[in-house]
Parts: C-alpha cells; structure tokens; sequence
C-alpha cells in the first residue's frame, strides 16, 4: 500500500492553486504524474515551520525544496518523465538550470523587492495567512531572503548592489522568457503532447508572474505579449486544476471573493 503523501504549501489566489512558484513546482508535477497529494495549505492556524515550504511530509520522510521533493515521488514511481528520450532528460536539466539562474531572480524582485508590489500585494496576502505576531516578522524575513538569494546569484562584480543588479536581472528574464517562447513554439508542452518535469517548473515559475495583479508590471507586461506562454498557463489551469481552486485557496467560494476580488467562474 502507498504511502500516504501530504504537501503543505501556500495557498491560491487570482485563480492559482498557489501563488508561491515552488509549491506551484510540485503541485503541477503531483497533476502530470498522478500522484495522489493530500494539500495542506498554510493558513494562520499552522504551526508548522514556513521557512523550507513547500514541505512533502509521508509516513516516514519530511522532504523539502522542489527537486528533492519531485526526485522523492520518482522514486515512488509516480515519473511524469518515463517518455523522454535520455537528450530530452538533458535537455530539462539544462533549462530548469536556465530557469534558476535567469528567470527566477526576476520573480523574486518582482514578488518581494520591488517596493509598490511588495507592499500592496506581497506583503498584505502572506501576512494574512501567518499567526500574528509572526504576521509583523516574517514576510520582512522572507523579503530580505529573497534580496539576499538575489545578489548571492546575480550580484558579484561589477553588480554589487540590488539598484545595479535590477536592469540586468530584467534583462536577462525577457531573454529567458522569448527562449522558453521560442522552444515551445505551438505544442501543447516542451516535450510535445504529455506534460514533463520541464513543464512543472515553467509553469510554477510563470504562472504567478501572469496572473497576480501587481501595480508594477514590467516583466508580467513582457510575458503576455508572448501568447503561447500565456495559453500554457491558462491550459494546466484549465485542464489539471480547475476543479480543485476553491479547495487550493483555502477559503470558500464566497470568501475568494471578499479576498482577492473575483469568484471562480
């Protein structure tokens, strides 16, 4: 008998089962490969730590970060990857590595530097969900994390400090963004017509950057000139998670309105 799995995670909002990227990782993977989730989402009753979230917790093993949490449901024989061909393998290393380095410091400022996003949007939802008085604490701790994750990967000489930095990692995002473009061109997926690993992680990374609405948008206004990335998004929604949103948001239906302003259609 399988052992039970259980995820703890963000939750949703703007239409998203999560509106952290990472969770978002290992939520899509769990959809492609039919593993059998039980969703915790965090709200201000959980006790639990947020630091490593998303955590897969089953009988035996707490796991955390995205890779070794997807590594570990492998090797419970839930692979979204059994298809590809071993350059196809490759070939998602070298672009989830692409997608860590060139796109992902980008999300971060956007979420949690850039100062009219983070206080009107970032920093009002998270300290929603968290107990107070960790709710005054710890969305600042995890703004701080990002900056600090930031210039640890992109902020070496001559980019010492986050003013310098900012142009280049919008930069080097855009970029990222027409390759991923480029690369997925009219498939329904990067691998052709079955979701892959690949798939979860530029969906978990794209996903919250197209549909939460922020006051700065400078990357988000990027993304949505490139449809086929758009029509992804909007497809895994729509195909793995539609029926599921009001259950990922943690709240009803009637209280995702008064949250985030829309009612699931």
């Amino acid at each position: 008998m399988a052992a039970a799995l259980e995820l703890s995670c963000w939750g949703g909002g703007w239409g998203l089962p999560s509106v952290h990227s990472e969770s978002l990782v290992v939520m899509a993977y769990a959809k492609f490969s039919g593993a059998p989730l039980k969703v915790s989402v965090i709200d201000n009753t959980w006790r639990g730590s947020r630091g490593d979230v998303p955590i897969l917790t089953t009988d035996d093993n707490i796991v955390s970060q995205p890779a070794k949490i997807l590594n570990f449901l492998r090797k419970q024989k839930y692979n979204a990857d059994y298809e590809l061909s071993a350059k196809q393998g490759a070939d998602t290393l070298a672009y989830i590595a692409l997608l860590e380095e060139k796109l992902l410091p980008a999300v971060l400022h956007t979420f949690w530097v850039e100062s009219d996003n983070y206080f009107t949007v970032t920093k009002p939802w998270f300290a929603s969900r968290i107990p107070f008085p960790l709710s005054l604490i710890l969305p600042g701790r995890m703004s701080r994390g990002a900056l600090n994750r930031i210039l640890l990967t992109r902020g070496g000489p001559p980019l010492y400090h986050i003013q310098e930095v900012e142009a280049q990692i919008y930069r080097d995002a855009k970029e990222c963004l027409n390759l991923l473009s480029n690369r997925l061109g009219t498939s329904h997926f990067f691998f052709g017509d079955t979701p892959s690993t690949l798939d979860a992680y530029v969906f978990g990374f794209l996903a919250p950057l197209y549909k939460v609405r922020f006051p700065k948008v400078q990357l988000q206004v990027h993304l949505k000139q490139l449809s086929n990335l758009c029509r992804f998004c909007d497809d895994i929604l729509n195909s793995y998670f539609r029926l599921s949103l009001g259950a990922f948001s943690g709240v009803n239906r009637n209280q995702w309105q008064i949250d985030f302003g829309e009612v699931l259609p």
